[in-house]
């Protein structure tokens, strides 16, 4: 079994990876907020059809 120093060092790296892990996940990009090339091809023409009377607002 793990003394009490080893103990105290493996909770101390597992906090210093937590630490560095919320890091990590605060400076990832959120994916359902960028848009592709084809996304924004797709908003442009549903903008032309809402325009054009093809499509309404819901």
């Amino acid at each position: 079994m793990a003394s009490d120093i080893e103990s105290s060092q493996i909770m101390d790296s597992l906090n210093e990876i937590k630490s560095d892990l919320k890091e990590i996940k605060n400076r990832m990009k959120d994916i359902d907020v960028v848009l592709t090339d084809d996304d924004l091809v797709s908003l442009k023409e549903a903008e032309n059809d809402l325009r054009s009377g093809k499509t309404k607002r819901l």
